[in-house]
């Protein structure tokens, strides 16, 4: 079955949720490169200040140790809205992103105002976390995001609930494959959603190349600085030369592959957090992929050319950027009704 026709098998049963056709916002908004700088702009931090309160009440900082001596840390947010919960929520951030994310935050306070325990995690080296793990942080660690989630479940999810999972950007990545290992790793997930996932790694490098030069030196400044960081802790290890930290977005990608990776080549690396054409054709979790086609990152050709099972619904907005989908100039997110609708439908 191909994208075009999964798109049309879910038609009939998702008429009550949203769908990204429903966004359609005015002027500005409908660039997408507006949405996707507004989606990081600090002023949405003042905006999201009661937001912010809300998912820091009664949270709970933790250190996971999910296998072979690795550690990640997250936060554990109980919600208050009703007797009992809905269930429970996973929350993935993007690169260089953490469970501070801005689109975190904000999905995670409507979920909380409906009903979710929330549990934001942070990957290897996100969120200040350097310090966890000597080895540095690459796309492919699936296992260990894998056995994190098993761990939240053990830990803070109530049986007879739905266990959910959102992922935005390399996270929405995550959650993809996280979703496709659920069933033979002995995760009971019940459903996944993924916004403006990386798709094809190999595309969505040459994407970022060929981008407007800001997108690029906002993702190698985030990301140089996490290196320095890094190798400021473990001054034993040579992470990178100061020569090499100057390199580009590819020519940087291979040094890490190369020293720090059994990938061997660059190739090998990007091809292994792909989930690009057939490679989620056997997903069994119940799975939403909300992207748009004027997502200046993310290729929408990538989507396109996947070929999906009836339990995947993609869902191709018109507007959005990359992880923007703002409705307005007051930062009211799209996606939270998006997302908090998909999972309420399990939990009325």
């Amino acid at each position: 079955m191909n994208a075009r026709q999964a798109v049309m098998d879910t038609t009939n049963t998702a008429d009550r949720l949203p769908r990204g056709i429903d966004l359609q916002p005015h002027g500005l908004l409908r660039s997408g490169h507006v949405q996707s700088m507004l989606s990081s702009i600090s002023v949405r931090r003042i905006v999201q200040r009661p937001m912010r309160r809300r998912v820091a009440e009664n949270a709970e900082r933790v250190v996971l140790d999910v296998m072979n001596g690795v550690r990640l840390a997250g936060i554990f947010t109980p919600q208050r809205a009703r007797p009992q919960a809905r269930g429970l929520a996973l929350l993935f951030h993007g690169w260089e992103g953490s469970t501070d994310s801005s689109y975190v935050v904000q999905i995670g306070a409507r979920l909380l105002a409906d009903g979710w325990d929330i549990f934001r995690l942070n990957f290897r080296d996100h969120g200040g976390t350097y310090a966890l793990n000597p080895e540095i942080f690459n796309s492919c660690m699936l296992d260990e995001v894998v056995a994190a989630s098993i761990e939240v479940e053990r830990r803070w999810h109530h049986a007879g609930t739905p266990m959910v999972l959102a992922g935005f950007s390399l996270g929405g990545n995550f959650a993809l494959r996280v979703a496709l290992a659920a069933p033979d790793a002995g995760l009971k997930l019940d459903k996944a959603v993924a916004v403006c996932p990386v798709i094809d790694p190999r595309a969505n490098l040459k994407s970022l190349e060929r981008a407007p030069w800001v997108y690029h030196w906002y993702f190698m400044h985030q990301w140089r600085a996490s290196l320095k960081r890094k190798q400021k802790l473990f001054p034993e290890r040579m992470l990178f030369t100061r020569h090499e930290l100057g390199l580009g977005l590819r020519e940087l990608t291979r040094t890490l592959v190369e020293r720090h990776t059994g990938f061997g080549t660059l190739e090998n690396y990007l091809d292994g957090y792909s989930v690009a054409g057939k490679r989620m054709a056997n997903m069994r979790v119940a799975t939403t992929i909300l992207t748009s086609s004027n997502d200046p990152i993310i290729p929408v050709s990538d989507f396109r050319e996947l070929v999906l099972p009836p339990c995947v619904e993609l869902d191709i907005a018109d507007n959005g950027g990359h992880c923007g989908f703002l409705c307005d100039w007051h930062f009211r997110s799209f996606t939270d009704d998006y997302i908090a609708a998909r999972f309420n439908a399990l939990a009325p």
